[in-house]
């Protein structure tokens, strides 16, 4: 058998160790394995007839090849968030199944966040064995508990939080970290209860600054160190702002990006408050570097389950993790529904905390 492995969507960490899995597990089956570079990007850009493009557009994986990557961030494959149905000229869907069949691929293992999985779900829909694999440090891939890359995107917003106290704490300031998560908050939520804020503000509830500033100015004046640390969502909404808010329009030379939600919060607390601010966007440090254990384990874990599924020929799946087990769905599961915080079992909006109202039975992320 031959299996062609991709990874799609933004980088995390755990990839390298999936990818490495996968390699071993099928290796030991005597089976063959291509990765394709930049997603379905690399399989688009191949002419099965031309074998520069395909070299240059994907790799051999072997068993001596991938050794030592799980060591590694990033992905060895590459990536890229092109989705073959929303091409200029028309869906490449016929192409991308004719690309692989000319090669020879007789199933894939695919890694990707929401875009990526959407469409694997879609290609198996056309008949091609796919089992995929669900990866995002944002971890709001529907139908899984956990998502590759999730807690050493915590670990890292935890450290970089906590670092970053010494600064805001030296200056009297309120700390702003804006971390990634665009439609779910459970990234801000877990890292800033972990690292014990003052108030997190998630992407689920709007921000009332007339309860929300106050609060923060109390946090630093009855903090006994001068300072106050908050921790916010890059998709968390200000409440009252709207499209056509100026606050909301692009900064000067800018492509009309908007003014992050971090920087529109300081404005606010400067101008409302009279107070200084330390502002940091984490951004791709969230995903920068080697995984942690935690990423190493279920990248390692979901490999070899995706290698097992296709030896029993159980096609169009999504491996996942449900209540602290291995196991796996339907692979259109995530195109079901959205996955966001349990905003009334593990949040008060009322004072932008997280809060444990329920422990006992819950998987280990609480969801």
């Amino acid at each position: 058998m031959k299996i062609g492995i991709l990874t799609g969507g933004g980088d995390v960490p755990g990839l390298n160790p999936c990818i490495r899995s996968i390699t071993l597990s099928a290796d030991d089956l005597g089976w063959e394995v291509i990765g394709f570079k930049r997603g379905w990007q690399g399989v688009l850009e191949i002419d099965p007839d031309d074998p520069a493009s395909i070299a240059a557009n994907s790799r051999p994986l072997t068993r001596d090849n991938v050794r030592g990557i799980d060591r590694m961030g990033g992905t060895i494959l590459h990536t890229s968030r092109l989705d073959p149905r929303t091409i200029a000229d028309g869906d490449k869907t016929t192409q991308v199944m004719h690309t692989l069949e000319r090669l020879g691929v007789d199933a894939m293992v695919t890694l990707g966040g929401d875009g990526t999985l959407r469409f694997s779900a879609h290609l198996s829909r056309q008949g091609f064995p796919v089992v995929s694999v669900p990866k995002t440090m944002d971890n709001d891939v529907f139908g899984t508990d956990y998502c590759i890359g999730f807690s050493t995107a915590v670990s890292r917003s935890v450290e970089a939080i906590n670092a970053l106290r010494t600064t805001v704490g030296s200056h009297e300031r309120i700390g702003i970290v804006e971390l990634f998560g665009r439609r779910s908050g459970e990234t801000a939520l877990l890292a800033g209860f972990l690292a014990q804020v003052d108030r997190t503000v998630i992407a689920e509830v709007p921000a009332d600054l007339d309860v929300l500033l106050p609060l923060l100015e109390r946090d630093k004046e009855e903090s006994g160190s001068g300072y106050a640390m908050c921790v916010i969502s890059e998709g968390a909404r200000i409440a009252g702002e709207g499209n056509g808010d100026d606050t909301m329009r692009s900064l000067p030379g800018s492509e009309r990006e908007e003014i992050s939600v971090s920087r529109r919060l300081g404005r606010a607390i400067k101008q409302r408050l009279g107070q200084g601010t330390v502002i940091q966007e984490l951004a791709y440090l969230m995903r920068a570097g080697e995984p942690d254990a935690m990423d190493r384990m279920v990248g390692l874990a979901f490999g070899a389950l995706a290698i097992q599924l296709l030896a029993r020929k159980e096609y169009a799946r999504m491996v996942a993790l449900k209540d602290g087990n291995y196991c796996h769905v339907p692979i259109g599961t995530l195109e079901e529904g959205q996955k966001v915080v349990d905003v009334s079992g593990l949040y008060d909006p009322a004072i932008y905390r997280a809060k444990l109202m329920r422990v006992e039975g819950m998987p280990m992320f609480l969801y």
